[in-house]
Formats: structure tokens, sequence, C-alpha cells
């Protein structure tokens, strides 16, 4: 059985604050991609896959935690790049925690290359796996990996 002869899953991926400023950075830590370049790229993954997707972003915590808990009951599968809450947020690692699908935690720098403060992630505790460093190519390997874990725990269910 192929990936592309199951049925359709659900996953939400969620960017944090300053991800939509992505590939106007001059020290191109995050690429060159624009964020709705990179968007266009996850959805052509997502539909290769057969996998629904919700690209979102937002600013502002709260909205991240509301996505969360929208999400339950809705969506198979969070990927999720919190940016700078990653390090910071209690609340969004809470949301996580009762969200009872697979999570994928991405990042398109290396954060383990850069500051000491971002080797610290709050949601890796609840993430089911963590992609680092690969930029836009993380974000399509983020829905790929989220797809296969949601698709093997339905064949165990």
């Amino acid at each position: 059985m192929t990936e592309t002869s199951n049925p359709p899953i659900s996953v939400w991926f969620l960017n944090g604050p300053n991800a939509n400023l992505y590939g106007l950075d001059s020290n191109k830590n995050y690429g060159t991609d624009s964020f709705p370049v990179l968007q266009s790229r996850c959805e052509q993954k997502a539909a290769s896959l057969e996998v629904r997707l919700r690209f979102l972003q937002s600013n502002h915590e709260g909205q991240l935690i509301d996505w969360i808990q929208e999400a339950r009951g809705v969506a198979d599968g969070i990927v999720i790049n919190a940016a700078g809450l990653t390090y910071t947020s209690i609340p969004i690692l809470d949301a996580l925690l009762s969200f009872p699908g697979k999570i994928i935690e991405a990042h398109m720098s290396n954060i383990w290359k850069r500051e000491p403060f971002r080797h610290h992630s709050y949601i890796s505790k609840v993430a089911d796996g963590v992609i680092a460093g690969l930029g836009g190519d993380g974000y399509e390997l983020a829905i790929e990996a989220v797809a296969r874990l949601v698709r093997k725990n339905k064949q165990v269910s």
C-alpha cells in the first residue's frame, strides 16, 4: 500500500512570531524563501501526500494557543514552529499537551548552532520529533514526518 492510496489526513502547520518575515532576514538564518513561497511549497508537499493542510502564522502567543485548542478533534497532527516562543512559552506547551495527535517541532535554522538560549525548547517536551536547520526543506520533511506518524498510528489502532 502506498502513501497516496491512504485516506487523507488533516495537519495544521502553526508558525509563530516573525515567521511572516522569512526571506527578508539579512543574516539569512532562515533562508531566502519568503513566507508565501514556503506556504506554497508546504501546500504542494501536502497535496502530494494526500494531506489536508492548514498553514497558519501569528505573532501572538494566545492565537497559537487558540489554534492548538481548535485542532483538537479536527486535526490528526500538528507541525509547529513557535519561533521565539519555543524557548519561553509554557502555555503553548500546556496546549500541546492537550492535543491527542502527533506533533512535529520544526525550525528553519539549526537552533543548536545559535545563541545558547535557543538550545532549550519547551515544545520538544511534547513533540514526537524535531526537524531543525534544513530551511524550507525541513518544513516539507516535517509534513511528511507527521503524515507518516499519523498513518502508522492509525494502522496500529
